[in-house]
This record gives C-alpha cells, structure tokens and sequence, in this order.
C-alpha cells in the first residue's frame, strides 16, 4: 500500500492545494512572508505523514512523524488567523479551510493512536 492511499495524506494533500489556492490572491507583498510560510507549513503536512508511513517499521520514528505532522498542521492553522486577520481570506473561507485542518488533525491523531492498523509493530 502507498502512503497516497492513508486517507489522512489525501486529506492533507486536499487542504494544501486549498491553502496554496487561497495564497494565490494574498498581496504581492506577502509573497515571501505569509504566502511562502502557509504553503510550505501546508504542505509539510503531507510530508511528514508520507515520511512516517515509509518509516511505520520503526514504531518511534513513526510516531515522531507524525508529531512532526500535527505541528505543521497547527502551524498551518496559525498562518490561516493570520491570512483572516489581515483580510487576505475571507472569514467562510478562514472557516472552511480551518474545518479541514481539524478533520486532518483528527486523522493524524488516530493514526498515532492506532499504530498497528498501519503496519506499525507495537509491543504487547
């Protein structure tokens, strides 16, 4: 199974595409700043999630991943109250996008809850 299968990832990669759709309309001045650190937190997500599932045979590696992975995603979740604050994305915007960060959040949670669905050897 690939890591592009995990519903998590495909979750991931569904609101970075958003977030990078949004920046799009974001100043031109924000191009190197709030533009450049939503994308990337974005899609740090997905890397870390893909990271931690070519790695599930190393069970601390794993869970280290995917830590790594709701950091970035509250990351992300940060750059959105700043893009709504500056009035770069409008709140329905702001709204549906941090849902989406929620639902990915709870995916990530699970997965690091239930290593052994993903392959992961736990100890017994």
């Amino acid at each position: 199974m690939s890591f592009k299968t995990l519903y998590a990832y495909q979750k991931a990669f569904d609101l970075a595409m958003e977030v990078f759709k949004f920046s799009k309309t974001f100043p031109t001045e924000e191009r190197f700043a709030l533009s450049n650190q939503i994308i990337r937190s974005s899609k740090s997500v997905c890397s870390a999630i893909a990271e931690a599932y070519r790695k599930r045979e190393y069970p601390k590696y794993f869970t280290n991943k995917l830590t790594d992975a709701d950091s970035e995603n509250a990351e992300t979740q940060l750059w959105l109250d700043f893009a709504q604050a500056c009035n770069y994305l409008p709140e329905k915007h702001k709204i549906v996008l941090q849902s989406q960060s929620e639902g990915v959040w709870k995916l990530i949670n699970y997965m690091k809850n239930n290593p052994g669905k993903f392959g992961v050897k736990t100890d017994c």
